[in-house]
């Protein structure tokens, strides 16, 4: 499971003409599914996105977390997350999971993420959408739960 997680301002995602979600402060957060990803990747994926210490303090000092700053999360199913491009002019998707597993990950991420306290909006899952941000600072962190199994 990869996360491209940005700090935001002001965040909102539509499809068509309507907007299905959005948030004032906190986290676009862009998230990908594969084989393979369990409930394990979620929960370490959650733990690291609402305590990583990257909002700004009194002193200007990346030093709080998004439960400190009682920031909030829009959360988007983003399966272009595991293209790939070793081959070719056009990405291959293979890597991403199946709809009907990817949707009950999703689901699930998000549902996690609410019972830390969190609030999160959501775009529309498989739905073509737009979305529209200020990435502040800008700070962009890449996560994946690969790395749960190879932290030492």
């Amino acid at each position: 499971m990869k996360v491209v997680l940005q700090r935001a301002h002001k965040a909102s995602v539509s499809v068509g003409e309507n907007i299905v979600g959005k948030i004032d402060y906190g986290y676009v957060a862009m998230i990908g599914i594969t084989h393979g990803d369990t409930e394990e990747d979620i929960e370490y994926l959650v733990n690291k996105i609402v305590n990583l210490r990257v909002f700004e303090d009194e002193t200007g000092k990346m030093n709080l977390s998004l439960k400190d700053v009682e920031g909030s999360i829009l959360s988007i199913s983003q399966f272009t997350l595991y293209g790939d491009t070793r081959k070719g002019r056009r990405p291959n998707f293979m890597q991403a999971a199946k709809p009907d597993i990817a949707t009950r990950l999703y689901e699930s991420f998000n549902d996690k993420l609410r019972l830390e306290g969190i609030h999160v909006e959501t775009g529309a899952f498989g739905e073509m959408m737009d979305v529209s941000f200020t990435n502040k600072g800008p700070v962009t962190i890449i996560l994946d739960s690969i790395d749960r199994k190879t932290k030492k």
